[in-house]
């Protein structure tokens, strides 16, 4: 493809520019081969038209696409040119604040002129062990690529810095050994990294000083080697320094100072020590004030010279040296105070006494009046006579001056020789990196001596860095066989040969120098003669004669030749030098001491560099002494040789290139000056390696990098299963010209313009795609428009219709709604007029008709009214005449009646007064009476009758009376009801006409009443209302005060909560804070204690260090040795001395120890062997005594039968002890304090009752069992005593039951069948019955019983013996298979060979673990089954025998033969202890620490065993009251933990069982010590198990720091297995393919984001975070510990992801960002999935959550910068900036991040109070915290296996 096809229209180019270098335009047609003018567009705005030139026809650059500006590598543009380089470095200076960028191999510094937060320690852990190309350019990562390359490759390594003064050469060489000095360490105590880094302030203090350029210049070049060890540890390092600058000591131009040191003895004049060189103000002396700026801001000179001081003593230099240094360097000061007077022209005086001169020779130590002597003259020496001359005050002046620099330039050299000796390295040094810090090229206005020494070491610096750039390029091409063609790059070889070769400039000057009258003007002439017209690299200046120029790599410069000579010549008077030689003061002849015997080339001393306005002084031309040989070597002879010496060493050397630019002079944060920029661009070779890079194919793909990328370029039929043949034909199609790229082995090389061109066709295949789914979803979103907007049309038409039918509709109802009101309305008034007329008519007739009635009624009523009043005057006239008429008959009644009383009165008056007449009446009274008496009582009875007549006649008549006075009374009522009536009529009509006057009244009073009423009522109403008003005002009021109230409650409870919430944080945080300080303080102890160890060690095995050849040692000691010690790293052989030497005596006391221990160890291994001898000796008396009895038996057995009675007692006595437990134990329960636990219905009760059930019955059995032997034992004695009959036959049956061993049931049979034979002869004379008989016949059922059981015996006897030669047989088999996996492993390497041998033993212990489990099941179910036959034949026996009891007689007894009868016993009932002997305390310790492998235990025995065991064990010495135990138990305990996790750390599984189970026995000596709150979960069973003794406190706080550092290692241990996966799997590999396309890359070649074999995926980390978990459950760590675990696990893959992520310019997208969220989604489910959602793990991976949210999210307007800010609330406003400053889109459609959002987003943050790290602390560890968790295993049910070997513990 012809590159003019690329100028197409909106194609941007670089156009010259006199004020920007290069300016942007873009083309607003296409370009056609012959035009000669292009139409640009400028970026202002401003069209231009651009002629080409006529005779080059050069095109403009084209710009590189906006997707590759900000690349981290400038190789990486696809256009390599000076434009692109220049922007791509200003876009990332200016806008991402970027100063580090990669140009190939070249690291480009810029100085940002500013302090940045991207050195901190955590910077240097985040690049370590980084692949260079793998985090964004800096100079950590050339640092950590040349200490890689020097481990990898085992060769030295330099760093070459060089740059413009100012810019930042010096703290870029200081940021890399300070990156050297952390990542590696020191091997020895002396930290050695510290001394190399307190070098700097020495160095910068005597050889840095102020400058126009640069407030801290380096005015020397140095080249520092940092030796390593084999282990690549610092041990030592050694400085070479190159042309110091002594002119500055005494002169300096303006706004400049002298040397740092100068400056801070002044600072620190005041201090007492300093009192004696009588220094003041830097103003006071002549050479500190030239530059009339002695403070430079911001920097506290007295503090600096502090730190100088302190590192001068970290480097060994003494107190009286500093003291030394300091006098002799304010005798410089005081000797640039002396003045001199004029006599004359040639001669000149020192005024007497003077004060300068008089303390320069007091601090020197010198004669007064000798040294003013030789400062006012010199020597002259010819062949016969010497002379000595005055000099002029110029000369003399000049002299002083050169005096200065020398003392200066000597002292420099003693400093630096003795921090190369504070540096030094006793041990042998196997690698070193070299960093050197050297002057760039410089041109100025006035360009002497120095420029030309400067400028030549930067020619030869520039040869070897395009010889190593063409080198690496020839590599790469030869690697992946591309066909090598030569590159034309520039060679300045002819330049330097110009100024080295023989007759050089450098030869001409030096034979100048040695010419008596050679002159400055002398040797340019011969310049002129010798190169002028002759090199094309000489040419003479036009207007001068003491100039020539030099056309250097970078540029041309003119070089003044006045002065060369004398700096060249470097004179100083050789008389002055003698006096100063004589001084009293020691250490000034030792800096001279060096002038017989020069130290090295490289140390040379060398002229002073002028600055651009300086005017040099001018010395008188004189000889210097002979007798010093550096004064025979000039100058550029020094440093022509000590710059061989140095290309030497580079050459040795991988090289490694920082250019460090200074983006402006006036030291302005951030600014960038591009004319600056590409003046050192050009001088310092960057634009070089650009240039070499064009020429041949800078780009340079992978296959499945291309592939990934340009898959849109290739069609469905174009990609085959193989990529590289994939490629190779999509290429062929797409770029037709072959030369424009290359196949290699592993990747497609492009040349320059390619990838743009590929990247157009893939932004045109894009966009192309990109404008069809924006035609069809536009065509769709129109289409969905117009379907709405006609949809709308017709809806809006048919609402238009109906409303026009509406209207006409509603016309129509008005017309006929108004023709029906008119009608109506007409009707309406004829019907209301009718109505009026009708109603009138009607009122008219009413009035009338009332009328009438009114007067008809009138007259009916006075009618009425007449016929009443004529009713009751006609009534009252009848009663009046009925009255008068009853009134007149009564008195007439009265009269006559009272008339014919008074006869008869006065007949019985007459008859009263006479005599006879009384007594006629007395004559015949009494028969009258009792006549009358009976008449009496008769007329009494008729009284009664009469009476009761009467009575009842009286109730008749009563009742007729009352009838009728009822009805009197009814009518009387009646009658005076209408009287009332008529009366109330009258008074009604009355009370009416009353009443309506009253109406009357009260209608008026009713009126007046109702105004009063109304007036009172408003009145009231009003009251009311503003009763209301205030009412209503009143509850606003109260509901605003309840309100403000209830607010200002809840503000306050609110605050109250803050504060509350606020103090709980900060005290949480606090507590937090000191937990973690004290877990620091922790893991510092451990680690000292660890290092204390090592020394230990070393300085052990280095006085005890082996002789030469093989020494034995004893295998048992050297076998404890391999459990307690571990290697030396010093020591390398496999042989571990004994340690018998005896210590030296400046190590008594670590020595003594070490003895005693050892001796300590060798005695109880010997009491170990004494008692396994013992114990060996034991088993063998056993068995040879077994032997004996088994040949000696004796035949009788009646002492047998005598220890059958004794069991038999015994078995009664055990029988009562179990029946009085079993009452106490009831006892007990029944009085136990705790009703909820013994109650009748708690399961507690149950279980008791039950095993007390069963142990009653199984006592009932024993006891039924006893009785059955008892009765069996007494027949047996009555039936044999009386006979003298042998033994019973039970006792014999129990006896053969009681024997195991098979020779004594073959011996006891013999002597039975003996017995029979001897017996059997006279047993029917014994007794007639044929009782004897019967016995016999049951003896030989016995015998033949036991044969029977003697032959199978005999049989399994067999068996077992062939079992056991199978075994011997697959013993010797796995022999034989031993020793040939232990040849073939003998042939494999070391590694691999501890792999193989690792690999099969975890085999056999497997397959030995399986076979033992199956036989421990196989055992169990065979026990299980003969306890359950044991028990039914028992019963059966039992039954049978007692049947057998009842139906025979005693003789019948012995007949029979008794089956041995089985006797179960009571298991014991076990307490929960271990008990062991003191002596077997380090066999415990042996076997269940130090050789216990976790694996083994973890899957087959239960969780904390160890743990349980080691309590179990401390229970028995608490038990037994033997403190000495305990603790001696429990500091084994601790030291063994500690052995195996120093000797093991590094396993995950070992530090994790041993974290598990020192957190179960801190747990275990928690729930048993007693303490109310730790027993709270515990049983009954339990708390009977606490500790009774010791209170173990402090052990307790000892175990918790012991699992707090186990902690701590565990950490450690996964952040090792889990660092090298987190970059790999979290961001690097694409999990959700496709998603994010691969950028071009540079020279620096990133990890490729495609997986390859090998690359962890997400998926690793997953499965590695399952290991983890699943090893931690299986230890049964507790839950808590393994939440805390899993939280510190994703804190460290969050801090590496982001940490990573902020230093990784190319993972900052928008896909990148979906990419973490869908990972970080895949850990919470992984969270979810293990029920670990609330073990805050979650939460630590909130700022990363953040950062990819902050990838994905807008990034434009003032809302996006108020949701960012809002949302990010995790991530620091550094972290914030940092990743929008990094933020870099992978395809064109995305857009940057504006520098103004940047700042938008700064503004907003500015008052957030955020640490200004930037990255987070990966090594940050979370205080751990052991939450209580008791254990419900009972300790009495725990079983110890047989294969802990433990077999000397027995259970209690």
């Amino acid at each position: 493809m012809a590159v003019s096809e690329l100028y197409t229209k909106f194609a941007r180019v670089w156009i010259p520019d006199p004020e920007e270098v290069w300016k942007s335009a873009e083309l607003l047609k296409d370009y056609k081969p012959g035009d000669k003018v292009l139409l640009l567009h400028l970026e202002e705005g401003e069209d231009l038209e651009y002629r080409l030139d006529p005779d080059t026809k050069e095109l403009p650059h084209l710009r590189n696409p906006d997707i590759l500006v900000g690349e981290n590598d400038l190789t990486a543009l696809s256009y390599l040119h000076e434009p692109a380089v220049l922007h791509n470095l200003r876009v990332r200076f200016i806008d991402s604040k970027l100063i580090y960028t990669y140009c190939g191999i070249v690291l480009v510094a810029i100085n940002p002129y500013e302090q940045l937060p991207i050195y901190g320690e955590d910077i240097i852990n985040a690049y370590s062990g980084q692949n260079m190309g793998d985090m964004d350019p800096h100079i950590f990562a050339v640092a950590e690529e040349a200490y890689k390359q020097m481990a990898r490759d085992e060769r030295n390594q330099s760093i070459i810095v060089s740059g413009e003064s100012g810019a930042g050469k010096t703290v870029s060489a200081k940021y890399a050994m300070r990156y050297f000095a952390t990542v590696s360490g020191s091997a020895s105590e002396a930290n050695v990294e510290e001394k190399v880094l307190a070098s700097n302030p020495i160095m910068e203090s005597i050889g840095n000083a102020k400058t126009t350029r640069n407030d801290n210049s380096s005015r020397f070049g140095k080249y520092i080697e940092i030796g390593f060890d084999k282990r690549y540890r610092i041990i030592g390092a050694n400085m070479r320094t190159y042309l110091l600058e002594k002119s500055r000591v005494v002169f300096q131009a303006e706004e400049e100072r002298n040397y740092h040191i100068f400056y801070q003895l002044c600072a620190s004049a005041k201090l007492p020590e300093f009192k004696m060189l009588r220094l003041g103000n830097a103003g006071n002396f002549h050479y500190t004030k030239q530059g009339g700026s002695p403070v430079i801001e911001g920097v506290d000179d007295a503090k600096e010279m502090a730190h100088t001081r302190q590192a001068c003593t970290l480097l060994g230099i003494s107190e009286s040296y500093q003291m030394g240094i300091f006098r002799i360097l304010a005798g410089i000061l005081h000797l640039g105070n002396v003045g001199f007077t004029s006599r004359d022209s040639d001669s000149c005086t020192i005024p007497p006494k003077h004060e300068p001169l008089s303390i320069f020779c007091d601090l020197m130590g010198v004669d007064y009046e000798e040294m003013c002597h030789w400062l006012c003259h010199r020597k002259l020496a010819t062949a016969t006579e010497t002379y000595i001359k005055p000099i002029s005050k110029l000369q003399a002046t000049n002299a002083r001056d050169a005096l200065a620099k020398h003392i200066y330039a000597k002292l420099f050299n003693w400093i630096v020789d003795h921090v190369n000796q504070a540096l030094h390295s006793a041990v042998k040094q196997h690698s070193f990196i070299g960093v050197l810090d050297i002057y760039g090229f410089e041109t100025f206005e006035i360009n002497s001596f120095e420029q030309f020494c400067i400028n030549y070491a930067n020619e030869k610096l520039q040869q070897q860095f395009n010889m190593h750039v063409f080198k690496l390029e020839q590599e790469e091409y030869m690697k992946e066989q591309i066909p090598w063609t030569l590159i034309d790059f520039y060679d300045n070889q002819p330049c330097i040969n110009l100024i080295e070769s023989k007759l050089g400039v450098l030869d001409l000057l030096d034979e100048e120098c040695k010419m008596p009258k050679g002159t400055d003007d002398t040797w340019a002439q011969k310049l002129y003669n010798t190169h002028l017209n002759k090199c094309a690299l000489f040419e003479k200046p036009r207007l001068s004669n003491k100039a020539f120029i030099i056309q250097h790599f970078a540029d041309k410069v003119e070089y003044q030749c006045e002065g060369f000579l004398e700096k060249n010549k470097d004179t100083v008077f050789e008389e002055q030098i003698k006096v100063l030689k004589s001084s009293k003061f020691k250490m000034l002849p030792e800096l001279f001491q060096d002038d017989e015997k020069t130290i090295s080339p490289t140390s040379a001393t060398s002229s002073g560099r002028m600055p651009l306005t300086r005017i040099p002084a001018k010395p008188t031309k004189g000889r210097p002494g002979q007798t010093a040989k550096e004064h025979k070597k000039t100058v550029g002879h020094q440093f022509r040789n000590s710059l061989h010496l140095l290309m030497e060493t580079l050459n040795a050397t991988t090289p490694h290139y920082v250019r460090c630019i200074k983006p402006n002079d006036f030291k302005f944060p951030f600014t960038f000056d591009e004319k600056r920029a590409v003046q050192q661009l050009r001088a310092c070779g960057v634009l070089e390696t650009i240039r070499i890079s064009a020429a041949g194919f800078p780009s340079r793909w992978t296959y499945q990098e291309f592939f990934s990328r340009y898959r849109v370029l290739m069609k469905q039929k174009d990609v085959l299963s193989d990529r590289k043949q994939t490629c190779k034909n999509v290429l062929e199609k797409l770029i037709l010209d072959k030369d424009k790229y290359q196949f290699g082995k592993t990747k497609i090389f492009f040349r320059a313009g390619q990838v743009a061109y590929l990247e157009k066709l893939r932004a045109d295949k894009l966009r192309a795609a990109c404008i069809r789914i924006q035609k069809t979803i536009r065509g769709w979103l129109l289409r969905k428009k117009y379907l709405r907007m006609r949809k709308a049309a017709v809806t809006v038409q048919r609402y238009v219709r109906g409303y026009q039918a509406r209207c006409y509709a509603k016309f129509l109802r008005r017309t006929k709604a108004a023709t029906i009101i008119q009608k109506y309305w007409r009707m309406y008034v004829v019907y209301r007029r009718y109505k009026i007329r009708r109603a009138a008519t009607i009122v008219l007739q009413s009035y009338l008709r009332g009328y009438l009635a009114r007067n008809r009624y009138r007259k009916i009523l006075r009618e009425h009214k007449a016929v009443i009043i004529q009713k009751w005057v006609r009534g009252w006239l009848a009663r009046a005449h009925y009255k008068r008429s009853m009134h007149a008959i009564i008195y007439l009644q009265c009269c006559f009646r009272r008339m014919m009383a008074k006869r008869e009165l006065k007949k019985l008056k007459i008859e009263a007064r006479s005599v006879e007449r009384y007594k006629k009446l007395h004559i015949g009274m009494e028969n009258k009476i009792m006549q009358l008496q009976r008449k009496v009582d008769e007329q009494n009875k008729d009284y009664k009758c009469l009476m009761e007549k009467l009575t009842n006649l009286e109730g008749i008549y009563n009742s007729e009376t009352e009838k009728l006075r009822n009805d009197l009374e009814r009518l009387q009522l009646s009658e005076e009801e209408a009287k009332i009536a008529t009366g109330r009529v009258l008074s009604l009509q009355e009370e009416i006409a009353k009443l309506r006057k009253d109406l009357e009244q009260t209608r008026s009073e009713k009126n007046s009443i109702e105004e009063r009423a109304d007036r009172y009522k408003q009145e009231t109403e009003q009251l009311v209302s503003n009763l209301k008003e205030e009412n209503t005002l009143l509850k606003q009021e109260k509901e605003a005060l309840n309100h403000l109230i209830v607010e200002q409650a809840k503000e306050m409870t609110e605050t109250m909560e803050k504060k509350l919430v606020e103090e709980t944080k900060q005290l949480e945080l606090d507590l937090n804070d000191e937990r973690l300080r004290y877990q620091n303080l922790l893991n510092e102890f451990s680690r000292l204690e660890e290092r204390y160890d090592d020394l230990k060690e070393e300085m052990t095995l280095m006085v005890n260090m082996p002789k030469p050849g093989h020494r034995r040692t004893d295998s048992t000691h050297s076998s404890n040795e391999s459990e307690y010690t571990f290697s030396s790293e010093i020591a390398e052989t496999e042989d571990i001395p004994s340690r018998t030497e005896e210590p030296s005596e400046k190590k008594v006391p670590l020595d003594m120890s070490l003895f005693l221990k050892l001796q300590k160890r060798v005695t109880e291994l010997e009491q170990e062997k004494q008692v396994m001898q013992d114990e060996l000796d034991r088993k063998e008396e056993q068995v040879l005594r077994s032997k004996a009895k088994e040949e000696e038996r004796p035949q009788i057995r009646g002492a047998e039968l005598e220890y059958e009675s004794l069991k038999r007692q015994e078995l009664e006595s055990e029988n009562k002890k179990l029946k009085n437990e079993l009452n106490e134990l009831r006892k007990a329960l029944s009085e136990k304090s705790a009703p909820e636990v013994t109650a009748p219905g708690a399961p507690a009760y149950r279980v008791l009752m039950e095993q007390l059930t069963s142990v009653s019955e199984e006592l009932d059995v024993r006891k039924e069992e006893v009785l059955i032997l008892r009765s069996q034992l007494v027949s047996q004695k009555e039936a044999i005593q009386p006979k003298n009959t042998m033994t019973d036959s039970t006792i014999l049956l129990e006896d053969v039951q009681k024997m195991k061993d098979k020779g004594e049931i073959a011996q006891a049979y013999i002597g039975l069948k003996e017995t029979n034979r001897s017996s059997a002869l006279d047993c029917h004379e014994l007794n007639e019955d044929g009782e004897l008989w019967l016995v016999y016949e049951g003896l030989k059922q016995a015998n033949r019983l036991l044969e029977s059981q003697l032959q199978s015996q005999k049989r399994s006897h067999e068996n077992e013996a062939e079992a056991l030669r199978g075994e011997i047989q697959s013993l010797k088999e796995e022999n034989n298979r031993q020793q040939q996996l232990l040849a073939q492993n003998l042939q494999l390497p070391p590694e691999a060979r501890i792999e193989a041998s690792l690999q099969h033993e975890i085999t056999r212990l497997t397959n030995e673990n399986l076979d033992l489990m199956e036989q421990l099941e196989k055992q169990d179910k065979t026990v299980r089954k003969l306890k359950k036959q044991l028990k039914v034949f028992a019963k059966k026996i039992g039954e049978l025998e007692v049947g057998q009891m009842e139906n025979i007689s005693p003789g019948q007894i012995i007949d029979e033969p008794i089956r041995p009868v089985n006797i179960p016993r009571k298991e014991k009932d076990f307490q929960g202890m271990l008990e062991y002997k003191k002596e077997d305390e380090q066999k415990l310790v042996k076997n269940l620490i130090l050789e216990l492998k976790p694996r083994g235990v973890a899957v087959n025995l239960i969780p904390g065993l160890p743990a349980y065991i080691l309590f179990m064990c401390v229970r028995h010495a608490d038990y037994l009251n033997d403190d000495q135990k305990v603790r001696s138990l429990l500091t084994s305990t601790i030291n063994s933990i500690k052995k195996v996790l120093k000797k093991r750390g590094d396993d995950f599984e070992t530090v994790s069982f041993w974290l598990s189970n020192t957190c179960r026995f801190l747990h275990c000596l928690k729930q048993y010590s007693g303490e109310e709150g730790f027993m709270k979960h515990n049983t009954s069973r339990q708390n009977e198990h606490c500790l009774t003794n010791f209170d173990l406190a402090e052990y307790r706080q000892v175990l918790s720091d012991l699992a707090i550092q186990i902690y701590q290692q565990l950490v450690r241990v996964l952040e090792n297995i889990l660092q090298p996966m987190i970059v790999s799997g979290m961001l690097e590999h694409e999990t959700i393919q496709g998603v994010s396309g691969v950028k071009p890359t540079g020279l620096r070649k990133r990890t490729s984001s495609i997986a390859d074999e090998g690359t962890y995926t997400l998926d690793s980390i997953l499965r590695q975070l399952n290991s983890f978990h699943s090893v931690m459950c299986q230890h049964g760590m507790d839950p808590e510990l393994v939440k805390q675990v899993v939280k510190q696990m994703f804190y460290i893959v969050g801090a590496i992801t982001l940490n990573n992520l902020l230093l990784r310019k190319d993972m900052c997208s928008w896909s990148k960002g979906m990419q973490i969220r869908y990972n970080v989604s895949q850990l919470e489910e992984w969270l979810r999935d293990k029920n670990l959602m609330n073990s805050g793990a979650k939460e630590t991976l909130e700022p990363l959550i953040q950062a990819a949210q902050l990838l994905q999210v807008k990034k434009k307007t003032d809302d996006d910068a108020e949701a960012i800010c809002s949302m990010c609330n995790a991530l620091t406003t550094a972290q914030i900036v940092k990743v929008l400053n990094l933020y870099t889109p992978v395809n064109e459609f995305e857009e940057r991040v504006s520098v103004s959002f940047i700042r938008t987003i700064q503004m907003r943050l500015r008052d957030r109070k955020d640490s200004p790290q930037l990255l987070m602390d990966a090594k940050h560890i979370f205080p751990v915290t052991f939450p209580f968790n008791p254990s419900s295993l009972a300790l009495e049910t725990i079983q110890i296996p047989a294969s802990l070997g433990l077999g000397f513990i027995s259970r209690v």
